[in-house]
């Protein structure tokens, strides 16, 4: 059995998406997954099981539209993957609670940079599935628009940083 970690997009902020942990939580274990826990409302769910990261997607995805009467994006790694997505912090110097990672399907193409808009002071790198971002400012006032991020979602390293502790000790 593997430990993976699923990141739900548009979930408990800001009002939309209302869906209580204890009900992903029970959608995790009808499924089969075991050693499900959650992680703040915003839609972290750490846990293990022997499906692959693409059957994951598939089925949270499909019983998640069903629930909330609309798409729900789910982004899913490996406890390694979110480890390494911690480790690989491009800025290890700044806050962490205005660093995050933007969760992506794929590798963001090259030129994903290109076509930001509303920069200020915020830096960006490339991971292998995330960009990262500092918000120098914090995220509250930003006006930064980057649209290879449309579908993704982000968590700040603060966030990254426990579920991989918790991915870790299953």
């Amino acid at each position: 059995m593997a430990a993976f970690i699923a990141l739900l997009r548009a979930v408990n902020v800001g009002g939309t998406g209302k869906l209580p942990m204890s009900e992903l939580k029970a959608m995790c274990e009808e499924f089969g997954f075991e050693k499900v826990r959650t992680y703040i409302a915003s839609g972290n769910v750490v846990f293990t099981s022997r499906k692959s990261e693409a059957a994951i997607k598939a089925v949270l995805e499909k019983r998640l539209e069903a629930y909330a009467k609309k798409p729900v994006g789910v982004i899913v790694r490996t406890a390694a993957e979110i480890a390494k997505v911690a480790d690989e912090n491009p800025f290890p110097d700044k806050a962490t609670n205005r660093t995050v990672a933007i969760f992506l399907d794929k590798t963001p193409p090259k030129n994903a940079l290109d076509d930001i808009r509303g920069r200020k002071d915020e830096e960006l790198k490339l991971g292998r599935r995330e960009i990262y971002v500092h918000y120098g400012e914090g995220m509250g006032t930003s006006k930064l628009v980057i649209p290879a991020a449309k579908t993704g979602t982000a968590r700040n390293m603060n966030t990254v940083a426990t579920l991989a502790r918790m991915a870790a000790e299953l």
